[in-house]
């Protein structure tokens, strides 16, 4: 990139000004994470939208850190956000509005620009794929008061509900965690705003058979929520689902988040439980949905590298073995959800051809196999395969 193209970046993106961070402490934007150096004041080159920032504070040998603290913030082009370091809180605060506007002066006069990392413009295409349903009124909406997002802020939130063997070991590790006995207890009023989704359906005048059907099959679930509690906006929901993983996975990489791990198999076990919705009353939103998760996964299993700027653009095993071994909860949904697609007698194209994607993903780089109780492999079909699923074309831009 010639000197002048990257001065209009420069100009154009948004700037994140850190002042007095320790050295070695962590900062991340979206899937890059930088370790601060003696002369590091921020990121510069940010593209204008939705990002995620996150920091961990370490030990002075740089060989311990803290868990990490996470916050959205939606930015315009030529945005300078601004933080100093509390060396008493170990965290990031705003300065005064005076403050505040003398900084933004001398960033966009380049005083800073030696001491600022860019960002790495070539990984923007995954943090878009990871946010695409995200926006300034998604993060108003699901933030925690004062919007940071810490798993230092979850012991005791969630212990009445019923827990797998890897959420409850996710619980204990925040439970012995020598950085939560230390958090002021009045930090447990800061969680995330989740919509609530019910485990199971209850329904006055129904019991036994009828009562067993509504819970098999949660399209009416689906539709009750979308109206109720989404506006029946279903790209809140998908900005719920992204927001939701993007809080578990960023600060599941120095301690995790079980609250946010929590909405997220809530709301997947919810599409996912649906056999209705899928093939008739919310075909573009089940496509959506399977490309969200697609691209979830696939980011998710990504093993560790770095860039040519020294931040780390991945993690090893950022999605723990525990919850993707054969016998999880999301190898079950998918395998119901294959079959059921395996069974239709006429799939959308656009619904079908993502779904076989994912399939392909999780039998790649986990070895899962995917098969129903016949011998055929549920979503790989011969030409003149007579039981396979009718393909409907359809060319709906907002599939897209």
């Amino acid at each position: 990139m010639d000197a002048d193209a990257a001065l209009e970046l420069v100009k154009r993106g948004t700037t994140l000004l850190l002042l007095d961070v320790p050295q070695y402490t962590l900062i991340g934007v979206d899937t890059q994470m930088f370790s601060v150096g003696p002369s590091f004041k921020g990121i510069k080159m940010i593209p204008p939208g939705p990002h995620f920032v996150y920091y961990s504070s370490s030990s002075r040998d740089g060989k311990e850190f803290s868990p990490i603290i996470g916050f959205f913030v939606d930015t315009c082009p030529s945005e300078v956000i601004v933080r100093r370091w509390d060396q008493q809180e170990e965290r990031l605060v705003k300065v005064s509005e005076e403050e505040e506007e003398s900084y933004c002066q001398a960033v966009k006069s380049l005083e800073f620009d030696r001491q600022l990392g860019p960002y790495n413009l070539s990984q923007n295409g995954d943090w878009k794929q990871l946010s695409n349903y995200i926006s300034k009124s998604i993060i108003v909406r699901f933030e925690p008061i004062g919007g940071e997002i810490s798993v230092a802020c979850e012991p005791g939130m969630v212990n009445n509900i019923p827990k797998t063997v890897m959420e409850k070991t996710l619980d204990d590790q925040l439970e012995i965690s020598k950085f939560s006995a230390s958090v002021d207890k009045n930090v447990n009023s800061r969680r995330c705003y989740y919509t609530s989704i019910p485990r199971f359906i209850k329904q006055k005048g129904l019991q036994g058979q009828e009562l067993t059907s509504l819970n098999l099959d949660k399209t009416q679930l689906l539709e009750t929520l979308l109206i109720k509690d989404y506006g029946g906006s279903e790209d809140v929901l998908l900005g719920e689902l992204q927001f939701a993983f993007i809080a578990f996975l960023k600060t599941m990489q120095m301690g995790q988040s079980l609250e946010a791990f929590l909405q997220w198999k809530s709301l997947v076990s919810l599409l996912f439980g649906c056999t209705e919705a899928p093939f008739h009353t919310r075909t573009r939103l089940f496509t959506k949905f399977i490309r969200v998760i697609y691209y979830q996964l696939k980011y998710g299993l990504q093993k560790d590298n770095r860039d040519t700027s020294g931040a780390v653009s991945g993690a090893s095993a950022l999605l723990d073995d525990s919850w993707l071994s054969a016998d999880s909860f999301l190898y079950r949904l998918c395998k119901d959800f294959f079959s059921l697609m395996h069974d239709a007698s006429s799939v959308d194209g656009h619904l079908l051809s993502w779904t076989r994607k994912l399939q392909e993903l999780l039998e790649n780089n986990l070895g899962w196999e995917f098969k129903p109780n016949s011998a055929v492999d549920g979503m790989y079909f011969e030409e003149d395969d007579e039981f396979a699923p009718v393909v409907e074309t359809c060319d709906d831009p907002s599939y897209n």
